[in-house]
């Protein structure tokens, strides 16, 4: 039996082992991640119902394991502009972060949600204020269910870069709304409650955070590699890790890569577009036993260019430039086809990967021309966009411009 097939068959028997592990007690990792509470502290709250909720966030604090080696956690309020009542950096115990929770005031105003999202986005990545990079990140965003502006971009935005979205709504929220706006599954990750039952979900909005904490999970995801982290659940003396990568195409091969205890993340590169793939991560621990993790990613489709600018137009040239799609497979090149829209020969130049754009030569004056930039990619497919451009007149329509009667003669 090959070895790589001998190892993917016993995927199955380590997660039973774990299982196994578990229920007899075997001690777990600590966790370590960066979790911001997210509350609605303007107007559209009254003082009771704030002084509910920080209640509940406090009692939820209470029962998990902050500090500077495990969990960090973060306030911001929700108004007419966000409010940071603490940082990840400020308390280095659980029992300060529940001391700064029991004193924080409501802040009133607007409910601008979307803006305090996109802050809270900076806020969970900004080392600076004692964000991590490479740990879980995780939000917990309380609210009546209302907003004054838009929240759905902002919120798919952090959950494009890994975050996970837990939503608490008092009860007068919109149920597809929020459930769009929260992780999947929305069963897990969202919650109705009354502001008076609230303790009802603290253990097991603990438990659900704890295990966000502990997941393997993708970001930085293209449409040809994907980016992984986990939390650290060994160390270089105690074992190491085995990821396999299984595409959800027959003709797609199954990947293997063995990495030390110590490593926390791993790319892999040179995925195909727009297909899933199935990762497991396996800790091989010599101390006890740890069960495997799973993650389903989708890699992102091949696009073409995304916009394209036309500058520098002279009588006989202009310069054309595109933006790649973000995000997107890298071309291998690009070739830009352009001919008057009236009619006419057209003409192609090839420009090199890397680079994003080209001066056209050899154009008339006071022309009409469709500009076609196309992307080629390796997989074989083309991607393209085009936009209209015009040369100014210049020789040309000045040699054709009446005289100035007014002018002065020789």
């Amino acid at each position: 039996m090959l070895p790589w097939t001998a190892l993917s068959l016993a995927l199955g028997l380590r997660l039973a082992l774990a299982r196994s592990g578990e229920q007899r007690g075997l001690p777990v990792s600590a966790p370590q991640g960066d979790l911001l509470f997210l509350l609605d502290s303007s107007a559209s709250v009254s003082h009771y119902e704030f002084s509910r909720v920080r209640e509940f966030v406090g009692q939820l604090a209470a029962s998990l394991p902050l500090g500077p080696r495990a969990l960090r956690a973060s306030l911001v309020h929700v108004g007419s502009r966000p409010y940071t009542e603490f940082p990840f950096n400020r308390h280095s115990s659980g029992e300060a972060v529940q001391d700064a929770i029991r004193t924080a005031t409501q802040r009133m105003g607007d409910t601008n949600t979307g803006l305090a999202l996109a802050y809270a986005k900076e806020q969970l990545f900004a080392e600076a204020l004692g964000a991590r990079p490479a740990v879980p990140k995780v939000l917990v965003w309380v609210t009546d269910g209302g907003s004054s502006d838009p929240v759905g971009p902002p919120m798919q935005e952090l959950k494009d870069l890994g975050v996970t979205v837990f939503i608490v709504s008092t009860g007068r929220g919109n149920l597809l709304g929020l459930s769009d706006a929260a992780s999947a599954p929305a069963e897990k990750h969202l919650h109705f409650v009354d502001v008076d039952d609230l303790h009802i979900i603290t253990q097991e909005l603990r438990g659900s955070i704890l295990e966000a904490m502990q997941q393997l999970r993708a970001y930085e995801v293209t449409s040809s590699s994907i980016h992984l982290a986990w939390p650290p659940l060994l160390t270089t003396s105690s074992g190491y890790y085995v990821l396999e990568l299984v595409p959800s195409t027959k003709q797609g091969a199954v990947r293997h890569q063995q990495l030390p205890g110590n490593a926390t993340n791993w790319t892999w590169a040179g995925l195909d577009p727009d297909t899933d793939y199935d990762v497991a991560l396996v800790p091989e621990s010599n101390e006890r036993l740890l069960r495997p993790l799973h993650l389903r990613v989708h890699t992102l489709p091949e696009a073409g260019p995304e916009r394209i600018v036309i500058s520098h137009a002279r009588p006989r040239s202009l310069r054309v430039s595109w933006d790649p799609a973000p995000g997107a497979a890298a071309a291998l090149g690009y070739h830009v086809q352009f001919g008057p829209l009236r009619g006419g020969a057209a003409q192609r130049v090839e420009v090199p990967a890397g680079r994003n754009s080209t001066t056209l030569q050899g154009l008339a004056p006071g022309t009409a021309y469709l500009v076609t930039v196309t992307a080629a990619f390796r997989s074989g497919r083309e991607r393209a966009l085009s936009a209209k451009a015009c040369t100014p007149g210049g020789e040309r329509a000045r040699a054709l411009r009446p005289p100035d009667p007014g002018a002065a003669g020789p």
